[in-house]
This record gives structure tokens, C-alpha cells and sequence, in this order.
């Protein structure tokens, strides 16, 4: 799951096999928008899926772009947006090879997408991060933990992450958590990691 190809993730929207779509809000963006008191500000979600969290952003009063390389993901999004009435701009995007020209933005929110990524070129989505982030912008990213001992996403040790993220931002936690998916009931352990652009 975690070499998956442009391709091979709109094929898992195509067919249904998204596991990952909980359809609510992440009680953790939630609870971390709330503790850091993120205001509204302008706003990317990677990997951004049906749009449940860019929608929840946008609900708050964020201006907020959703990314991912699944056309068939932005289509459920962008429907399930304009039910909402949430103004949100989702946009294709491979983010290891990013072309987009966009403005750095002030808050980055990640659900699952780091962890996928990393494997394939974080070389690449470092550089990404780069381009869609200026210092002072608080990024935001929710990932497997490897202490999880059954099935799951993707999973990385708090070190990775350091060793990944460190040069580029300064990480102000990285905490347990749950994700929360349709199954199992309990969810699957996480990361929560918050942090800050540095100055370069």
C-alpha cells in the first residue's frame, strides 16, 4: 500500500477500497486547531481524499486548497463540498513531483499522506513541502506509528520522523493518538505531529 502509484490510488477510489475514509472530521485536527488556537488562515490538506477534513476546515472559516492524485477522489470531493456549501479548491496534484504554482500557505494539514510518500521519494515531497510553505507555517501531520502491532497504515518510528522533518520544520510534539476508520472500532495507533516552518 504504501508504493502505490497515482494510478493505483484513483483505482482504490474507483473500486471502493478506500479503508482509510472514516467520512468525520479527525477529532485530532479538531482538538489541535482548537489547543494551538490556529485561526483561520489559508490553508492546503495533502492527500486530501473525498474532502472530509478540507470541508471541516472550511466549515471554520479557512481558505482552504485540498491536494491529491486521485481524480476519482476530487470528484466525490468536490460533490460532497458543494452538498456542504463549503468553498473549497481541490486540485490534482502528484506530490513528489509537485508542478503546481501556488502560494505558500500558512497552515498544512496531513492525514496519511507523509506516511505513504516517504517510502516512494521524500526527496521529493521535502521539496514539495518546501514550495507550499513559508517560515512561520505550521504544518500539521497525522501518521502510522510502528508500535502498532496489527494491520494499519503505513508505519513510522518517532526517529523517521525526526530525521525526515527536522531540517525542514521545527517540531514542537509528536504524540499518541488513534486514527478513526470505519474498522476497526478502536482505530489504529498514530502520530500526531505538529511543527513549525523554520527560517530557510
Amino acid at each position: 500500500m504504501s508504493t502505490l502509484t497515482p494510478s493505483d490510488w484513483n483505482q482504490r477510489y474507483v473500486a471502493g477500497e478506500t479503508p482509510w475514509d472514516s467520512g468525520v472530521p479527525s477529532k485530532e485536527l479538531i482538538r489541535v486547531l482548537d489547543a494551538e488556537k490556529i485561526n483561520a488562515c489559508r490553508a492546503v490538506e495533502l492527500g486530501c481524499g473525498t474532502g472530509t477534513n478540507s470541508i471541516y476546515l472550511a466549515s471554520r472559516g479557512f481558505d482552504v486548497t485540498g491536494l491529491d492524485c486521485s481524480a476519482t477522489a476530487l470528484e466525490q470531493a468536490r460533490n460532497k463540498a458543494a452538498g456542504a456549501g463549503a468553498k473549497v479548491r481541490f486540485l490534482e496534484a502528484d506530490l513528489c513531483r509537485f508542478k503546481l504554482d501556488l502560494e505558500p500557505f500558512d497552515f498544512i494539514f496531513d492525514r496519511g499522506c507523509y506516511h505513504s510518500v516517504r517510502r516512494i521519494d521524500i526527496a521529493g515531497f521535502l521539496k514539495t513541502l518546501k514550495r507550499l510553505s513559508k517560515p512561520g507555517t505550521r504544518y500539521l501531520v497525522l501518521t502510522g506509528n510502528a508500535n502498532e502491532k496489527g494491520d494499519g497504515p503505513p508505519r513510522v518510528h518517532e526517529h523517521e520522523i525526526r530525521i525526515d522533518l527536522e531540517s525542514l520544520f521545527e517540531i514542537h510534539f509528536i504524540r499518541e493518538f488513534r486514527f478513526e476508520v470505519p474498522d476497526p472500532p478502536q482505530g489504529f495507533l498514530a502520530w500526531s505531529c505538529f511543527m513549525t516552518r523554520r527560517d530557510k
